[in-house]
């Protein structure tokens, strides 16, 4: 049950030889004209040291406010957490104190 079945082939029933094509006629195959380079009409990048300068404080300034965000985030999570965390324990008490003083 477990064991695979190999299948067997069928017997072969001899060569094949492709059928031979003769041409009828002489073609002559002239090759495509080299590719000219074309200019492109945008100009390349030019990277100066103000465009660097650039580049970097608007990065920075990326990475600050997605860290500000994320923080910020983080916080509002913790302060939640907290607050349901002191409602529990104020239930709790205001719970406990009620059977205690019937």
């Amino acid at each position: 049950m477990f064991r695979p079945k190999v299948p067997t082939n069928p017997t072969p029933t001899g060569l094949v030889i492709p059928p031979t094509v003769e041409p009828t006629a002489l073609v002559r195959h002239t090759p495509p004209p080299a590719p000219v380079a074309q200019s492109s009409p945008r100009p390349a990048v030019q990277l100066t040291p103000g465009t660097a300068l650039a580049l970097v404080g608007g990065g920075t300034a990326v990475v600050l406010v997605v860290g500000a965000v994320v923080v910020s985030m983080l916080l509002a999570v913790a302060i939640s957490g907290m607050s349901v965390a002191v409602c529990a324990v104020v239930l709790r008490s205001m719970l406990a104190s009620g059977r205690t003083h019937r």
